[in-house]
């Protein structure tokens, strides 16, 4: 297995790039892997968990022979934190800037792409923008509007915070509330523990752009302005959307190539819970 860091260049910010490959790449086309608004990329994507074994999702597809990316946005973990809020907008004009550098590297011009959270609101804008990048898509714990909510509902307390600051705090008990919210039980506590740790190594705050725009700017995408073949992940016990709010958008996707699936015992943070593969299998079998 091969691991590589890189940078990219947006202006004067400078952001992480991490890539994970085997010594011979059998697929096609690279993965790029999109975080969410609170744990940046290797956090989330390619976690060390002391005493288990197989939580980075980044290093089981690339044993399968992808070239597997992630990237921490502009203010999140190893890349410049500046005074932006870094909010969905931003986010796709990081991916751009990445890209360019996947490109480079690959020779790829066209890309796959997984998003988590905000993340898929990032990626699903990014392939709205940039659909000659995107080829095929997956939106995993995605919002399209918003309405019924639980955790956008109770998200809404905070709009007056998220305004007057770009930046908002985080530890250990908000960490493992990201794990718990929706139904506790679902993710390892070991892991838990290693995602906060992990997490909070790069500092107590992370950019308030993505919770802003989720509580006061949805939707931020039209459905029928992507092309790109498109995957929906849905946990069965997530509360980031209602079922009737991404079966919607699902409906009105133009394409002929897309799938929907709802993961049984599985709650927001996908990638890490205890029935991860479940998530994992379905984005192995869309991106072959």
């Amino acid at each position: 297995m091969i691991a590589e860091e890189h940078w990219a260049r947006k202006g004067p910010v400078s952001l992480f790039l991490w890539r994970k490959r085997p010594q011979a790449v059998r697929r096609d086309m690279p993965i790029v892997l999109v975080h969410g608004s609170s744990t940046s990329a290797i956090p989330t994507f390619d976690l060390e968990v002391p005493g288990q074994e197989d939580y980075s999702f980044m290093e089981w597809l690339a044993e399968r022979g992808f070239d597997v990316w992630t990237l921490d946005h502009e203010g999140y973990g190893r890349s410049t934190v500046t005074d932006s809020n870094s909010d969905i907008a931003c986010g796709v004009e990081d991916l751009k800037a990445a890209t360019a550098v996947i490109a480079r590297e690959t020779g790829a011009m066209r890309m796959n792409f997984y998003g988590l959270s905000s993340g898929a609101l990032r990626v699903a804008a990014f392939a709205q923008a940039m659909p000659e990048r995107a080829a095929r898509i997956v939106l995993d714990a995605f919002v399209w509007t918003g309405e019924g909510s639980p955790t956008l509902a109770k998200r809404r307390q905070g709009v007056d915070q998220f305004r007057a600051n770009n930046r908002r705090p985080i530890d250990h008990a908000f960490i493992e509330s990201i794990f718990t919210r929706d139904k506790p039980g679902t993710t390892h506590p070991a892991v838990i523990e290693a995602c906060a740790k992990a997490q909070l190594s790069y500092g107590s705050s992370v950019p308030t752009g993505t919770y802003l725009d989720m509580t006061t700017k949805l939707p931020l995408v039209d459905p029928t302005r992507i092309a790109a073949a498109t995957m929906i992940v849905r946990g069965e016990h997530d509360g980031i959307a209602t079922m009737e709010d991404v079966l919607e958008f699902f409906r009105l996707l133009p394409t002929g190539d897309k799938r929907f699936a709802v993961l049984p015992d599985v709650a927001h943070c996908t990638p890490l819970g205890i029935n991860r593969k479940l998530m994992w299998e379905a984005v192995l079998n869309f991106m072959s």
